[in-house]
């Protein structure tokens, strides 16, 4: 297969310039504001994108080098498969996050529940629906671990 390209759409805007504490998931960034600058030519894009309240960002890893299959995620002492978690050194560095959409103003967005790093590449925008949420019926090893994530900030490991 060819090498897959994408051009990004936009920068995510938040408080942090450095991975060393900042929240690992949005369920600890509650009230954690940032912006969005969506590149003019898409900004049609975004008509009626103000009705909804929360959007799916999906975006570039810009500060992850390289991967590693094996990793040992924020919440776990235990080593897991890299598909298994969300650590951010994966084979595509791809991310995504929920965020409560407070306001579309042209080509800003602004954002609460902000838990990605300051000028990281925008991908991709879609609304967050009812579609998406699903009944979940196991989470694996996080099940005795998921409460962690409102009170764990990254310590830099996925770092560059």
């Amino acid at each position: 297969m060819k090498n897959i390209v994408y051009k990004p759409i936009g920068l995510i805007h938040s408080p942090f310039n450095d991975i060393q504490g900042m929240p690992i998931q949005t369920t600890g960034a509650s009230g954690i504001q940032g912006t969005i600058e969506i590149y003019p030519e898409y900004v049609d894009g975004l008509k009626d994108l103000e009705g909804f309240s929360h959007i799916i960002l999906l975006y570039h890893f810009h500060r992850s080098t390289g991967f590693s299959l094996i990793v040992k995620p924020f919440l776990d002492d235990a080593q897991h498969g890299v598909f298994a978690t969300r650590a951010p050194r994966r084979p595509n560095p791809i991310g995504f996050s929920v965020v409560k959409l407070i306001k579309a103003e042209g080509s800003i967005l602004t954002i609460e529940g902000v838990d990605i790093m300051d000028s990281t590449p925008l991908l991709d925008i879609k609304p967050y629906t009812h579609f998406d949420v699903k009944k979940i019926e196991r989470i694996g090893w996080l099940d005795k671990k998921v409460d962690k994530a409102l009170h764990i900030k990254s310590d830099g490991r996925f770092g560059s």
